[in-house]
């Protein structure tokens, strides 16, 4: 009896040790694991616990340290699955497959979804593979590195799901997947509207001569506190603003007209309420808007079609009460059909409740996107909308992700460390533009920190240059910041193992998110493909490499020209050469090429002709006699610029000289 007992207490105490195993959360069923390099496996259970790891015929044992954290590295496996991975034979990921894992990360336009697109209904429709997967890793800040991400799950790409990937992963994993046969894992952390420096680890900024002063000069950040004071200011800021409303009707009677929101404060709903300095600065969560609007008898009871424009991040849309549409996709165009039977003759109510999970919120197309179209024409919605907090959110509330440095680096990079990986996909510098010419140095001290954490040596690191865009009408004569940010990436270049796409050719000028990500995917996939993976083809348009004057002409030698440097018209490349003999272009249809200027001594740049010689491009221009520097596509938004190469690749931008810019004394600080 007595050993009966002891030997149920024995298995007792076992399944109790085992049911305390848990693996990093970044593993689970339909994962992919990177092939043909050893494999990190980690997790957590009871000190001094023995772990064993079974995976194909690879068995692993290790026992946990005093903290309990334990690792095993199992041995580089060929593509290849599906499988399992067993830890003691209690737990057991499924479907695992082996392939090539990349790491996705940045602001916005890296987090932008495939259902935001261009022809996004056909592209979700055609999202048939399985090969490629994608785990989500969620949005969170910590001042220290954290070991774990939040629970996720890894997606298998179908029309069911792909909606939801990184557009631009995706795009590049379709690449990879038609053309190796391989499985693709996508880890997706991106946060949009952040800046390099909170992707950064301390120990980096710690070791850099630009920033060393800046890291040590920091408070040791009390970070609850921080989180307390600011929630206690956005209260006092939100009861200010709202001291003109006396009821206490829950929100659930907010989406109706028969509900009297005369008493709610106005705001403009054409910008993120972040910026518009009422007092919502720190604000995450639920804002209710509503807006009155009349209709005539001729309309009342019909189909109408109401556009809101963009929201960040998430809205519910309701008519006199009925929902009409929502959307989780800060990206998108809001445009909802209103059925019939839902109008009424005279005053009518949308109220839209918006969910701003971080980084900006609200309304932020122009005011002209806000309309209602039923038969009685088209009704302007108007600027001034009536609002109301709903909710603040409370974790990390009122410390957004550039508000310290290191923030996402601890907690939405640090967790993934030492996770396999082939490389990392880069989309960001948008929200460090104001300080290109810091991001010199700040941009490329990430890309090294990442390499140092992670050990596996100079993993590949392809990024995208920042697109066309009118972000302030930047040109060389006034200064552009996205000119300037753009060299800073080029820069970056000098760095081994990195590789960038251009997209100065499909940004759009009012929006800075351009919906090709198809062409952002397949240019990063080019990079690749020829650089690790052994498909030898031209992954880079022309690359300005030097320049002789004669007279009033620049002569201007390029590099990856391909198999021929040609002018874009709309979608139409044509090699317009220039006649030597006649110091002329050839005769015919030749546009000149877009995007050049020159400049003499006295720096006044002004728009140059330009031809094509061979693998070189001739410019000049009336104004300037002695030319002493060029420039091409150096603006904010620099569509104009197409030179490309035959393969389809446009031209880098570059200047020729080494004038100070605009944003050559800015520099990071916390605010």
């Amino acid at each position: 009896m007595k050993k009966t007992v002891l030997l149920a207490t024995y298995i007792l105490f076992c399944l109790s040790g085992n049911s305390q195993i848990k693996l990093a959360g970044i593993f689970g069923n339909h994962m992919v694991i990177q092939r043909s390099q050893p494999v990190p496996v980690w997790g957590w259970a009871a000190p001094g616990q023995l772990i064993r790891v079974r995976f194909k015929q690879q068995n692993k044992q290790v026992q946990t340290d005093p903290q309990g954290k334990w690792m095993v590295r199992l041995d580089a496996e060929p593509a290849g699955g599906p499988f399992e991975l067993r830890i003691n034979d209690t737990l057991v990921v499924r479907d695992v497959m082996i392939g090539e894992v990349w790491l996705c990360s940045g602001q916005s336009n890296m987090e932008f979804e495939l259902s935001s697109v261009r022809n996004a209904t056909a592209e979700i429709k055609a999202a048939a593979y399985p090969e490629i997967r994608q785990i989500k890793v969620a949005r969170r800040v910590s001042p220290t590195p954290k070991d774990d991400i939040p629970a996720a799950s890894w997606q298998i790409c179908s029309p069911y799901t792909a909606e939801n990937f990184t557009a631009v992963g995706y795009f590049f994993a379709r690449e990879l997947v038609k053309r190796l046969h391989v499985p693709v894992g996508l880890i997706n952390s991106s946060w949009g509207g952040t800046m390099v420096e909170t992707w950064t680890s301390r120990g980096a900024f710690e070791k850099s001569p630009e920033f060393r002063e800046m890291i040590n000069s920091l408070p040791v950040m009390d970070f609850e506190g921080t989180v307390k004071q600011r929630k206690e200011n956005l209260n006092m800021q939100i009861r200010n603003l709202q001291v003109n409303i006396r009821d206490s009707a829950p929100d659930t009677v907010w989406k109706y007209k028969d509900y009297n929101g005369d008493g709610w404060p106005t705001m403009q709903v054409s910008a993120i309420w972040e910026n518009q300095h009422i007092g919502l600065d720190d604000l995450d969560g639920m804002v209710w808007f509503r807006k009155e609007f009349n209709v005539d008898a001729a309309s009342a009871g019909k189909p109408a079609e109401l556009s809101l424009g963009k929201i960040d991040d998430f809205d519910e849309t309701y008519i006199n009460g009925v929902l009409v549409g929502s959307t989780k996709n800060y990206a998108a165009l809001r445009v909802y059909q209103v059925p019939a039977g839902l109008l009424k003759a005279g005053k009518n109510l949308i109220a839209v409740r918006v969910t701003d999970t971080g980084g900006g919120g609200g309304f932020y197309e122009d005011s002209t996107t806000l309309w209602i179209k039923a038969a009685m024409g088209k009704t302007e919605l108007g600027d001034n909308w009536h609002f109301r907090v709903d909710s603040i959110f409370n974790e990390s509330m009122g410390t957004g992700p550039n508000d310290f440095p290191c923030l996402l680096f601890n907690a939405m990079i640090n967790p993934l460390i030492p996770y396999g990986i082939r490389g990392a996909l880069w989309y960001q510098g948008e929200a460090n533009a104001d300080r290109a010419f810091q991001y010199r140095t700040a941009f490329p001290l990430m890309i090294t920190d990442w390499r140092q954490q992670w050990g596996e040596g100079n993993f590949p690191f392809y990024f995208v240059q920042l697109a066309s865009f009118s972000a302030d009408n930047g040109n060389s004569n006034k200064g552009s910041t996205w000119a300037e940010l753009r060299e800073a990436q080029t820069r970056t270049l000098a760095l081994p193992a990195t590789g960038m796409a251009v997209l100065t050719d499909i940004g759009e000028s009012n929006d800075i998110h351009p919906k090709n990500k198809q062409d952002v995917g397949a240019r990063l996939a080019a990079i690749a493909l020829n650089n690790i993976y052994g498909q030898t083809m031209e992954y880079s348009g022309p690359v300005y490499d030097s320049m002789y004057v004669r007279g009033n002409k620049i002569f201007l030698q390029f590099s990856h020209t391909g198999s021929g440097l040609v002018v874009k018209s709309d979608s139409s490349f044509i090699a317009c050469n220039w006649d030597t003999a006649r110091q002329e272009p050839v005769a015919g249809n030749c546009p000149s090429i877009g995007g050049f200027e020159v400049a003499g001594d006295d720096r006044k740049f002004y728009p140059a002709s330009a031809y094509i010689l061979g693998n070189r491009v001739i410019v000049f221009s009336k104004e300037v006699a002695s030319p002493v520097a060029v420039r091409f596509a150096w603006a904010d938004d620099a569509k104009a610029a197409n030179l490309f190469n035959r393969e389809g690749f446009p031209a880098v931008p570059f200047r020729t000289d080494q004038w100070k810019g605009i944003t050559d004394d800015k520099k990071f600080s916390v605010r």
